[in-house]
């Protein structure tokens, strides 16, 4: 393949990936006038988060089944189509239960692309997985940034709340053509098409598959229960609204240049098992300072610095510890399916508790408790993330250097 088709697979790559967080960070910072306008007591309100988790949750392993069937790439298109049809029908919202709809439906498109862009990396990208695996975080970060940053303004100048959040299906409106142009004219023969089609189901027996998976899950339970309840801690801390929300875009935008950044880290320091713990100190010492009540701004830097480091390396893992790309999208697929149903408990969690105290004051303490087990979980998954066969799609081309792997 030329180094122009390449370059273009790449930007359709992600511009992709910034569809996979708007439909869910657009909402936080204008999660109070939600509540109000439309009735909505915590624990619902915590499913316009919960629910586009818990389908990245129930949803990947037909999404793979579907990929090999209609091939990846045609299914990631159709993944982002589904993304900006559920965004864009925001607009016309009456009621808490249609708005839960278009959370529904805007989940079953993020579910489905998430594991399949991974596929997509180890198909097209086999020599470069640390670094796509950086781009896909970045890009994800920027979407999450774009969205909490400038969804609350968006609302004040427009005057609603309802087209703010429709207005983030544009980044589908650009991605698919770009996908179209750059993509789809050199997708892979469908399994209709193909003589030949290897399938590898899903790992659930896997004890290996099922520790990377626990890794994945408790992580997903601290980004997205942030994600949702980050400003309205914050707020009844004493913070006004615009700060608060502020703070989850400091929390997002932080992810960006760690994200650039830990490849070349990567290279330096290769240990797994060192940024595992350096990403999970960080997001401990941010819900600490969160606890004290001190410094709300630079708690949610050491946050963001959590999943900047911790995301890409939890990605990596399962696509390290297979052998092809029919395997790295199956170890994938579980990976983020189990891990998502794990982590749609978070916001439902802290929406519980906080119907049931009146209170924000113990969110941060379960968040901080969660962050200690995930430290020791992380610390097993390095150790399960070895390879179970040499890799030979991530050999070194000439001239390349392949990232050593360590736990």
């Amino acid at each position: 393949m030329k180094k122009t088709s390449r370059f273009m697979m790449a930007a359709a790559f992600i511009l992709a990936s910034l569809n996979l967080r708007p439909a869910m960070n657009s909402v936080a910072p204008m999660l109070q006038a939600i509540q109000r306008d439309l009735g909505m007591s915590a624990l619902t309100a915590s499913l316009l988060t919960s629910i586009p988790v818990l389908c990245m949750g129930i949803f990947p392993a037909f999404a793979v089944k579907l990929g090999r069937r209609a091939g990846l790439e045609r299914v990631i298109a159709w993944s982002i189509a589904v993304i900006g049809i559920g965004t864009v029908l925001r607009w016309f919202t009456g009621s808490p239960s249609y708005l839960l709809m278009t959370s529904i439906l805007a989940g079953l498109g993020i579910a489905a692309a998430g594991p399949l862009l991974s596929g997509f990396i180890k198909q097209y990208f086999p020599t470069k997985v640390p670094f796509m695996i950086s781009l896909y975080t970045v890009s994800m970060a920027v979407g999450a940034t774009l969205s909490s940053g400038m969804s609350l303004p968006l609302a004040d100048r427009i005057g609603s709340w309802r087209e703010s959040l429709a207005i983030w299906a544009v980044l589908a409106a650009i991605a698919l053509p770009v996908w179209r142009w750059s993509v789809l004219r050199h997708a892979r023969p469908s399994a209709g098409e193909a003589q030949t089609n290897r399938t590898a189901g899903l790992p659930w027996r896997s004890g290996k598959a099922w520790v990377l998976t626990m890794s994945f899950g408790l992580l997903a339970v601290l980004f997205f229960s942030v994600t949702a309840w980050l400003p309205p801690v914050v707020e009844h801390m004493g913070y006004g609204k615009a700060y608060a929300a502020n703070m989850l875009v400091l929390f997002s935008v932080t992810q960006i240049p760690v994200g650039l950044l830990f490849p070349h880290l990567l290279r330096r320091f290769p240990s797994r098992r060192f940024w595992l713990a350096l990403g999970a100190l960080a997001m401990a010492a941010g819900f600490l300072m969160l606890w004290i009540s001190a410094a709300p701004w630079l708690a949610a830097i050491l946050i963001g610095i959590g999943p900047g480091v911790l995301f890409p390396v939890n990605l990596m893992m399962p696509i390290e510890a297979v052998s092809d790309t029919e395997q790295a999208t199956a170890w994938s697929a579980m990976t983020q399916s189990a891990g998502y149903v794990i982590g749609a408990l978070g916001p439902m969690l802290l929406g519980v508790i906080h119907d049931a105290a009146g209170s924000y004051a113990l969110l941060i303490p379960v968040l901080l408790t969660v962050t200690l087990a995930m430290a020791a979980v992380h610390q097993l998954a390095a150790k399960a993330a070895k390879p179970e066969a040499p890799d030979v799609l991530n050999k070194p081309r000439e001239k390349e250097k392949a990232l050593p792997l360590a736990e």
